[in-house]
């Protein structure tokens, strides 16, 4: 089994980057390829699924980091849905919860991109 799979798909104007397993010096270029694909698309609003991470290295959160300027500077974003304890703790530790929203479920991370009704 690989280090690391990651898979890409649409749900609506949202892209759901979703990795499996370890994010560290040796596999962090998946990664980046995954994102930088989804930037040369595009794509305003992307959810990191982090369901399937068992880890993140500094350099996998370097590259959110380098996606997450670009986009916001595009006037889109990039938040991160069902971290681990683990990853949760690595981001927790680095600050990235209030670089970026942190959300529970994807569910959750999807309808934060959805505009409120007022009513």
């Amino acid at each position: 089994m690989p280090d690391l799979t990651v898979e890409s798909r649409r749900v609506g104007d949202v892209t759901v980057i979703s990795p499996k397993g370890f994010i560290n010096a040796h596999t962090v270029r998946q990664f980046e390829q995954v994102l930088a694909r989804a930037l040369e698309d595009g794509d305003q609003k992307i959810l990191i699924n982090g369901s399937g991470l068992a880890y993140i290295a500094s350099a996998g959160l370097g590259v959110i980091m380098g996606v997450i300027e670009e986009v916001r500077s595009r006037g889109g974003d990039i938040r991160v849905a069902e971290l681990n304890e683990t990853v949760g703790n690595i981001f927790e530790v680095l600050g990235f919860n209030h670089l970026c929203r942190v959300l529970s479920s994807e569910r959750e991370g999807l309808e934060s991109y959805q505009p409120i009704s007022g009513g």
